[in-house]
C-alpha cells in the first residue's frame, strides 16, 4: 500500500487496524538455546553450504518510503542495512507530506541503494485524484526534472499503482491507461526501465493485463506487484506469472515486489524471515518492505520516522552483512530461513526464525568448502533479536551461546529453543571455539560495584541471589563450570547448588536463586565479553540477561533476569580467585 492506514480504503483499514492490535496486545514470550539431550528437535532447518545458486543482493533490505527526506533515517541507520532498492514519490508528489524522490536521492545513493518513482504518487488521496487533463504534463514535468537533477541511482519508473483498488472505471480502462502513459514514458526516457502493472497481492487480472500489453508492445520491463498477505502466496504467485509469460511468448522479466508483509508481520523478525527466503529462492530481483505505519521508518524496522532500531532492524542488518553467495536452505513446517557463503569459504551465515520451541539447523556440505576443508571441528555463534513490538527500541541483538561443535560427513547440527516471533543468527567457522571461561570468580555488577551473592549469606537451596557489599566470603565465589556449545553452568562454591531461575521463569522480572543441580535447562548460561573486561550473563533457557531489580545500586537488592535493553546493571565483571 502506498497510504497509511487511515488513508486506506475502509476494508483495508479494518483489516490492517484488526491485525495491529493482535500484535499490540500479543504476549512476548523469550528464547532458549542448546535444549537438554532429553528434548529432541522437532523441526530442522537445512542449509545446504556447498549448493550456491545466486550472488548475495540483499533483494528484500529496501522498502516503499522507507526514506523521508535528506537525513531521516540518519546514515548511520540505512547503510548497514545494504539496502537494495527504495521505492518514493515524484519530485513534488502529493500522496505523502514526506519521500520527494530527488530529496531522498542523495542518502540512497550513499548507501548503495536504488530508487524507483512511482508516478502515480503525483497524487494526493485513495483512490488517487487522478485527472487525464492534468496526468501527460505530470509524466512529462517529473521526467523532466529527474533528467534535470543528474541522479544515477534511478532503476525505473512505476507508472502506477495497485490498479486493482485505485483505478476507477470512470477514467476508461486501466490497459488504455496504461498503453498511453507507456509510450509517453518510453519516448522521453527511452533507456530507463519502466515496471508494473504493480497490483496489490490479488494478482488475478494478471493475465489480461499481459495480453493487452503483448498486442500494444507495452511489456512492462520488470512485472511488479505486492505481497501483504503471507509469504507462503509468493511461490503460486511468481509460478503463475511465470506461466502466463511463457503462455504469452513473453522473454522472462525480472520480478519485483515493490511491497510485502502484511501490517500485523513489521517490525516482527520471526514473520519477515519467510519473505527473505522466499524472495531468495525464487530470484525476485528486488523487494520492498510495505509502508503501513510512517516514511521514513525504512518500512517499520524502526520505533517511528527516523527513530531507533526495533527487534526487526537487527534481523536485516545480519542478512545486509552476507557477502559472497546465496546457498540452499530447506524449510520446515514454519522454520525458514537464508543462508550465505563468502567467497573464501570460511564461513556459513544463517538468518531464520519462525520456528518454536526445540528446533536445530542442521548445516551440510562443509567439506566442500575451501575454508573448512579437513576441520574436524566448528565455531558456531548463535544470537537472537526479539520482538517487543514495532515501536519498542532494541539496543542490538544478544549472543545465545558461542561453542564448539564436532563436524560428522561434512555436517554438523546446532540445536536452538525458539520462539517464533523472534530472530535468530548463526554464524559458523572453522577452528576450536573461544577461549573458555572455566575458572572460580567474584561477579561484579557494573551499575553498582556489588558482588552477586546470595541472600544473606543463606546456603540453603531456593536461597535468592542478591547484590552485596563485596567480601571474600565463600558465598561471593561463583565457578564457572563449561556445559557445551558454549555454555556455562554457575556454581556456588560455598553450597555447591548452581544458580538458576525460580520456578524455571522465562519472564521478564523472574528472580534467580540458587539450586541443586538437577539437570533443568534454567541452570545454562552464556557469558559474553562485550569489551572492557565485561561481560553480559544470559540465561539460555529464557534468553533474558541477568540484572538487578531497578536497576539498584543498594547491597540486599534482588538479583533478577530481563530483556537485553541495554541498562548498565546488565554489565558484570569477573575476578579470577
Amino acid at each position: 500500500m502506498t497510504h497509511s492506514l487511515m488513508n486506506h480504503s475502509t476494508t483495508r483499514w479494518a483489516r490492517a487496524s484488526i491485525a495491529a492490535l493482535a500484535l499490540a496486545t500479543a504476549a512476548v514470550t523469550a528464547v532458549s538455546a542448546a535444549p537438554s539431550p532429553a528434548h529432541a528437535a522437532t523441526a530442522t532447518l537445512q542449509v545446504n553450504a556447498d549448493q550456491p545458486y545466486r550472488p548475495v543482493t540483499h533483494v528484500a533490505t529496501g522498502s516503499l518510503y522507507g526514506l523521508a527526506t535528506a537525513t531521516a533515517p540518519a546514515d548511520n541507520l540505512v547503510e548497514p542495512l545494504h539496502p537494495n532498492t527504495f521505492v518514493q514519490m515524484p519530485a513534488g508528489g502529493h500522496q505523502q507530506g514526506t519521500g520527494d524522490i530527488l530529496k531522498v536521492a542523495p542518502e540512497a545513493a550513499k548507501a548503495g541503494a536504488k530508487l524507483v518513482d512511482r508516478l502515480s504518487d503525483y497524487y494526493a488521496g485513495w483512490p488517487y485524484q487522478f485527472s487525464w487533463s492534468t496526468w501527460p504534463g505530470v509524466v512529462q514535468s517529473q521526467i523532466q526534472q529527474v533528467q534535470a537533477s543528474g541522479i544515477t541511482n534511478l532503476a525505473a519508473y512505476a507508472l502506477w499503482n495497485e490498479p486493482d483498488n485505485t483505478w476507477l472505471s470512470a477514467n476508461g480502462t486501466f490497459e488504455s491507461f496504461w498503453t498511453t502513459t507507456y509510450r509517453q514514458v518510453r519516448s522521453l526516457a527511452p533507456n530507463v526501465p519502466i515496471q508494473g502493472p504493480s497490483f496489490s497481492d490479488n494478482i488475478s487480472d494478471m493475465q489480461n493485463f499481459l495480453q493487452n500489453a503483448v498486442a500494444t508492445n507495452t511489456v512492462p520491463d520488470i512485472i511488479a506487484w505486492h505481497e501483504l498477505e503471507s509469504s507462503t502466496k509468493i511461490a503460486g504467485d511468481v509460478a503463475t506469472v511465470t506461466n502466463l509469460e511463457k503462455n504469452l511468448g513473453i522473454t522472462p522479466r525480472p520480478i519485483a515486489i515493490e511491497e510485502y508483509a502484511a501490517p500485523s508481520q513489521v517490525g516482527v523478525p520471526g514473520d519477515l524471515v519467510g519473505y527473505l527466503a522466499q524472495f531468495e529462492r525464487l530470484g525476485v530481483n528486488n523487494a520492498e518492505l510495505a509502508f503501513w505505519n510512517q516514511s521514513g521508518a525504512l518500512g517499520d524496522l524502526l520505533t517511528g520516522q527516523g527513530g531507533s532500531p526495533n527487534g526487526a532492524y537487527w534481523l536485516y542488518t545480519w542478512y545486509a552483512g552476507m557477502t559472497g553467495n546465496m546457498v540452499g536452505t530447506v524449510s520446515s513446517g514454519g522454520l525458514d530461513g537464508v543462508a550465505s557463503v563468502p567467497a573464501a569459504g570460511n564461513q556459513v551465515d544463517v538468518v531464520f526464525g519462525g520456528g518454536s520451541g526445540s528446533t536445530s539447523v542442521t548445516v551440510n556440505g562443509l567439506s566442500s568448502l575451501s575454508g573448512f576443508s579437513g576441520s574436524s571441528q566448528v565455531t558456531a555463534n548463535l544470537q537472537y533479536t526479539p520482538s517487543p513490538g514495532r515501536t519498542v527500541a532494541v539496543s542490538g541483538p544478544t549472543t545465545i551461546s558461542q561453542g564448539t561443535y564436532q563436524v560428522a560427513n561434512g555436517s554438523v547440527t546446532v540445536p536452538v529453543s525458539m520462539t517464533s516471533a523472534y530472530g535468530y543468527h548463526l554464524v559458523l567457522t572453522p577452528g576450536s571455539g573461544s577461549p573458555t571461561l572455566d575458572g572460580t570468580y567474584q561477579i561484579k555488577n557494573v551499575n553498582s560495584g556489588l558482588a552477586l551473592d546470595t541472600q544473606n549469606g543463606a546456603t540453603a537451596q531456593g536461597t535468592l541471589a542478591v547484590q552485596a557489599t563485596p567480601g571474600s566470603g565463600s558465598t561471593q565465589t561463583w565457578k564457572l563450570i563449561s556445559a557445551g556449545s558454549g555454555l556455562y553452568k554457575i556454581q556456588n562454591t560455598a553450597d555447591g547448588l548452581m544458580l538458576g531461575i525460580t520456578n524455571e521463569s522465562t519472564s521478564d522480572g523472574a528472580d534467580a536463586l540458587i539450586w541443586g543441580d538437577n539437570g533443568t535447562p534454567d541452570h545454562l548460561w552464556s557469558v559474553n565479553a562485550t569489551g572492557n573486561g565485561q561481560y553480559k550473563i544470559v540465561n539460555s533457557h529464557s534468553g533474558l540477561a541477568l540484572g538487578i531489580t531497578n536497576m539498584s545500586q543498594s547491597a540486599g537488592a534482588l538479583v533478577l533476569q530481563w530483556s537485553d535493553n541495554g541498562t548498565a546493571d546488565h554489565l558484570w565483571t569477573l575476578t579470577a580467585r
